[in-house]
């Protein structure tokens, strides 16, 4: 017997958790120093509390989304949810650095629960030609997490010190699993049997490969202990991840982690490339700009974070009307635009980049940022989602927020080896040894310093560009019945109500 639920407020629920597991992939950037000096650490083991919470969030995805399909995607996410809260609470009650890091890595699990959650539920209660506005609200959630999470984080830690960036998440947890618990509607479940070698080469082969890839500017690149190498680890990372695709294509005793077949859909393809780009330049942007506000330009961290706020309120305003238009017109052309937009904003940000710049133009790229951020994840995601059988939602939402992520590693790390190389460069002696920097440069390092940041960002604007360019063969959403008769709604009827099985 059918019953029929609301999808709207459904979404908001998701999306309280959602924005609160993105906003922590930031908001411990703004606090390492107050950590650093709290628990009389170095700033190698601080590094970690990030690391290990983009590791142990971006290893497991491609299983977590399988494991939505097998238990129902609103028990993992909640399941997900109840872990991120303790483990936040853990992190702000740590009395060391090893506690802190260890905390840290089962927030990522927790996050690595939910995300994929939330793109399957979209996938099963909004039809295909309304899906876009529900991917709007995704998206523009993770656009304006990337300003929340620095100003917060930084407004935290100078009024109550570093332990409430972590503390802040359990009212919030409990809030968004109330909220989810009882407007989450139950989805049906699809059996699954679990592909065990698969599970264990998808996890070994992501973990060498992000940890690589993540921690490579660490060890300059070279020897991590003995004879393994970054670049070995890498290399080794790739080869069982070839392994477990040839696994996944010859395996028959057992269903596989990852279904080979999505990949047979043009568009869930190229968006999967695309959606890693988009990852990759959002990423790598930041760091460039936010060493130029504070190192140039003397600004505190809760200013710089502030110097996004166009990017954010536009992004945020444009999120509906985006997705409504999506829903209307061919996704890529709405792509292409905010690709194009996002290559031109970070081009203009190169071209203001020098010791004098006024703050008031440095607004503007903010603000043709904004309507990048808008046009991109919510033609990119509905593309992606748009053709995915029911049954196979959360291991197609657990391979894209993976690809996601991987760009986001490879974004923050390619930018940091481009930085060092512009600064050496730019620099020369001054980017190399021991010195650093801190505080604001002395005059006559600004004008090198800016330039080097300035090159730096030609690298994302690149990225972006490439985005346009994957973007441009999406070929031509076709409407289809075949949703509603997996159990979803008809597509001409309105989205605040849907049937489910």
């Amino acid at each position: 017997m059918n019953k029929t639920y609301r999808p709207w407020p459904a979404l908001w629920a998701l999306v309280v958790g959602f924005f609160m597991i993105l906003i922590d992939t930031t908001i411990v950037s703004v606090a390492n120093p107050r950590i650093m000096e709290g628990l009389q650490t170095d700033i190698n083991a601080v590094i970690w509390v990030t690391s290990a919470y983009l590791l142990a969030y971006a290893v497991p995805l491609l299983i977590t989304g399988r494991l939505g399909d097998r238990f129902g995607p609103k028990n993992l996410y909640l399941m997900g949810l109840v872990v991120f809260t303790v483990a936040s609470a853990w992190c702000g009650f740590s009395g060391d650095i090893g506690q802190l890091i260890l905390a840290r890595v089962f927030q990522g699990l927790g996050a690595a629960m939910m995300t994929p959650q939330t793109m399957a539920v979209i996938t099963r209660i909004f039809p295909p030609d309304r899906r876009g506005q529900a991917m709007g609200l995704w998206g523009a959630t993770a656009g304006v997490a990337t300003l929340v999470g620095p100003v917060l984080g930084g407004v935290l830690v100078d009024t109550l010190g570093w332990e409430w960036i972590f503390f802040v998440n359990v009212p919030v947890g409990i809030v968004a699993f109330v909220l989810a618990w009882r407007l989450v509607p139950r989805l049906e479940t699809h059996p699954h049997r679990f592909d065990i070698p698969g599970v264990v080469l998808s996890t070994l082969g992501m973990f060498l490969l992000v940890f690589g890839l993540q921690e490579g500017e660490s060890y300059d690149w070279g020897t991590i202990a003995g004879p393994i190498s970054v670049w070995g680890l890498i290399i080794a990372g790739i080869v069982v991840l070839g392994v477990f695709v040839v696994w996944q294509a010859v395996n028959r005793s057992g269903e596989p982690l990852l279904p080979l077949g999505l990949f047979r859909d043009r568009n869930f393809s190229l968006a999967n490339g695309a959606i890693s780009t988009v990852g990759f330049t959002v990423t790598s942007m930041s760091l460039p700009l936010v060493f130029y506000f504070q190192l140039v330009l003397g600004l505190t961290p809760t200013e710089s974070a502030l110097m996004l706020v166009p990017m954010a309120v536009i992004s945020a305003g444009l999120a509906q009307p985006v997705g409504r238009l999506v829903d209307r017109v061919n996704p890529r052309y709405i792509a292409i635009v905010g690709a194009l937009c996002l290559a031109g904003s970070l081009t203009w940000y190169s071209a203001l980049l020098t010791p004098d710049a006024q703050i008031v133009w440095l607004l503007l790229p903010s603000a043709l940022m904004g309507v990048a951020n808008a046009c991109v994840w919510s033609p990119i995601s509905t593309t992606a989602t748009r053709n995915l059988p029911q049954a196979k939602a959360g291991a197609g939402s657990g391979v894209y927020n993976t690809t996601r992520q991987v760009g986001s590693v490879l974004g923050s790390a390619s930018v940091a080896a481009l930085i060092q190389v512009r600064l050496t460069v730019e620099l020369p002696g001054a980017a190399s040894g021991d010195q650093g920097f801190s505080g604001v440069l002395p005059g006559f390092l600004q004008a090198g310093f800016s330039n080097a940041m300035a090159q730096s960002l030609l690298l994302p604007a690149a990225v972006a560009l490439l985005c346009a360019v994957v973007v441009a063969f999406f070929a031509k959403p076709k409407q289809t019945v075949a949703w509603a008769q997996q159990g979803g709604s008809a597509p001409g009827r309105e989205p605040a109500e849907a049937p489910i099985a």
